[in-house]
Order: structure tokens, then sequence, then C-alpha cells
């Protein structure tokens, strides 16, 4: 449907413009003059060519765009008011075209989760749903304010994790070029010189020039085998059967499998948690939990405790078959199915779950750092080693 940039006044005399989907421009006259809208310009606006990779918009941007919404509904501003506001003040185009987009679909008399419904890459299903849950109960102010505390925790979580990373992959990083630079430009000239002097060349020494005449061969078939793997990974990871497997090989791999299923529970607590305060019932929410789950193993578990739930069982036996959550969190569970405090129960088994993720990426760096230090100290050194011994045996056999 096309869109049309329209300016106008409202009864007050206030200047106004904004943009609508419309068949025609004489719709958008018609829409504009039902909200006693003074029409002065309505034109057609030209199809822009932008590429955008994913939503465009950053976590953090959404996080922070519902704390100030929460913030100017609780004083009191109305909603379209409110959406402007924001809109105008997003540095993110992309973003801020969205927020006018639902700002117009919402002055057109839509629900706001309706609007928001319609950018599916910004406003996933939880955020839809639980703006829809606080415009029923006439509670939005409250809904935002719990969705921007889960969302500020949530990506707190995500930067404590990548911050920890940064630096051993970099140090990783730096390692592998410092030795494939000098396994393909540095070694060569030793080699070079070794052949001159046609002594015999030391077992180390022998087994580095190997090693750098192979990369020196092989170095595009090896960087075409390490793109197939990712791509073959990438196609694995889109197929709901192999994502599985591959979910729960993460789950088992060593000191980062335990990390992942902390993770992985805090994530699922902290969400179902939200959306039973929030006042979504208990299958739609498991419903919604399972499609922001992140894992495949978790989301099957979820679907069966739906199942369980619709014939009257409880929730915990499905989740206690994967294996994923500890004994611990299915016991408090059960007790919150029990005595009907699910919600402050699974809020309470996150924040547990949030100090544990925290200490164990802070373990987890703490082991990694002198592991890759060690390493690549390892690697170079014993590299240098082995180009400077044959010439120890000349300067001996000198002496």
């Amino acid at each position: 449907m096309p869109k049309f940039k329209y300016e106008g006044r409202t009864s007050t005399g206030a200047t106004i413009e904004g943009t609508l989907e419309a068949k025609t421009a004489d719709e958008v006259t018609n829409l504009l003059r039902r909200q006693r809208i003074v029409v002065t310009k309505v034109k057609k606006k030209p199809k822009s060519m932008d590429i955008v990779i994913g939503s465009g918009v950053k976590n953090v941007e959404i996080s922070r765009f519902t704390r100030q919404f929460a913030v100017m509904i609780e004083a009191g501003l109305p909603l379209v008011q409110c959406l402007d506001i924001l809109a105008e003040q997003t540095p993110n185009k992309i973003f801020g075209s969205a927020i006018s987009k639902i700002r117009d679909t919402v002055s057109g008399g839509s629900t706001l989760a309706s609007a928001m419904g319609k950018h599916k890459k910004i406003f996933n299903d939880l955020y839809v749903n639980m703006v829809e849950a606080g415009e029923i109960g006439g509670a939005l102010e409250t809904i935002l304010r719990r969705l921007a505390d889960y969302r500020e925790k949530s990506d707190k979580l995500a930067r404590t994790v990548k911050g920890a990373l940064v630096y051993p992959v970099m140090v990783s990083s730096v390692s592998v070029v410092l030795t494939w630079v000098m396994l393909t430009f540095i070694i060569p000239v030793f080699a070079g010189m070794f052949e001159g002097l046609g002594a015999e060349l030391p077992g180390p020494t022998v087994f580095v020039l190997a090693i750098s005449a192979f990369f020196q061969t092989n170095i595009i078939t090896m960087i075409l085998g390490v793109i197939g793997l990712i791509v073959i990974y990438v196609i694995l990871n889109k197929k709901k059967t192999t994502r599985y497997y591959l979910d729960a090989v993460k789950l088992r791999i060593p000191v980062l499998g335990n990390l992942t299923r902390k993770n992985a529970v805090s994530r699922f607590c902290r969400t179902l948690g939200t959306l039973l305060q929030s006042g979504v019932n208990l299958i739609d929410a498991l419903n919604i939990t399972a499609k922001t789950a992140g894992n495949m193993v978790l989301m099957k578990a979820i679907h069966k405790a739906m199942i369980a739930i619709s014939e009257g069982e409880t929730m915990t036996a499905p989740l206690a078959e994967t294996k994923v959550f500890p004994p611990m969190v299915i016991q408090m569970i059960g007790v919150g199915e029990k005595t009907g405090n699910m919600d402050e129960m699974l809020s309470k088994i996150a924040d547990f779950y949030d100090d544990e993720v925290d200490a164990a990426v802070a373990a987890l760096t703490s082991m990694i750092e002198p592991i890759v230090i060690v390493v690549m100290g390892a690697v170079i050194g014993g590299i240098l080693i082995a180009m400077y011994l044959p010439m120890f045996d000349i300067i001996g056999q000198i002496s």
C-alpha cells in the first residue's frame, strides 16, 4: 500500500505533519478530516531503496524507548503525543520512522498493540502481547515499566556475557593472525637461508618448516573449508530438526554448556514471570516464552508443558525431562504452581540465576585469559625457538 506525506492544522490551529498508508490521497484526506484535522497538503511519498540488515534497531534503543514511553504515560501525556515526541528524539532514522508509523496507525483508531504488531522485526511477540494485556487491563504504564525492567535486565545480562568474551577473542584473533604471518611470510625466508647452508636441521625446525609449506600450499583450501563449515552451520541452524541437536550439543559443551544452561533458565523464568505478572494467562505466556526461548530443547519442553497443563497436569514433569533445569528450579516452580505464586517464584529464580550467570562469566573469563596467553606465547615462542636452533648449532660448530 502506498504511503502519503501530509501537512495540516489541528482544531487549535497547531501545524501537524506525518505519513499515512492508504490507497489514494483522497482516502488520507477523509481519514484526517474525521480526526478534525484541516488538510493543507497531501503528497505521495517516493519509495526508498534503503538496504537494512535485520531490524536496523539495537536492543538498547528499544529498552530506552520503553523506559521513556513508560515515564511519559505515567506523567499523563496522551498516547499519540508520547509517540510523536519519541519519534522526533530518536536518533535512529529507521526506529523513528517505525514509531511515526505506529503513531499514525494509533491516530487512525488502532490499538497500540496492533500497531506495534505490524513491526515484528522491532517488537517481538513478548512485547506486543504485554502491551495488549496492559491496554485490556487499563494498566499500560505498569506494563511498560515491567517491560522496561525486563529488557534492561536482559540487555545487562547479554552485555555481561559479550563483554567477558571480548578480551579472549581479541587476543586469540591477534595470535592467529601473527602465527599466520610468521608461517606464510617470515618462515619461508629462514627456509631459503637454511637450504643455502646445506646443514642437517633439528627436528623442531623441520616440523615448523613443514607446517609453513603446508600453509603456503593449502591456504586457499583452508579458507574455503572454514567458509564451508560456517555455511553448513548456518544452514543446519535454520532447520528445526538439526537445530534441535545443535542446541542440545551447546548445552553439553564443557564449561560453556553450564553458562548456556544458566542463561537459558534465567531467560525462561524472567520472561514467563513478567508475562504472568502482566496478566497474560499461563498457556499464552508459555507460548510466547517458547518463541523467545532461543533454544530448541527448551522450546520443545515448553510445548510439552503446555500440553500437560491443557490435560490438567503440572508443567514440572516436561521441564524436568529436558535436563536443562536443575532440581531446585523444578521444585520451586512446582511450589509456585501449588501456592498460586508462580510469577513471584519465577522472578526470584531469575534474579538468582542472573547472579549465577555473572559468577560463571567471571570464572570463565579468569580461566580463559591465562590459557589464551599461555597458548599464544607457546605457539609464537615455539616457532621462534625452532627457527633459531640451527643458528645455535652453526655458532657451536664455529666455536
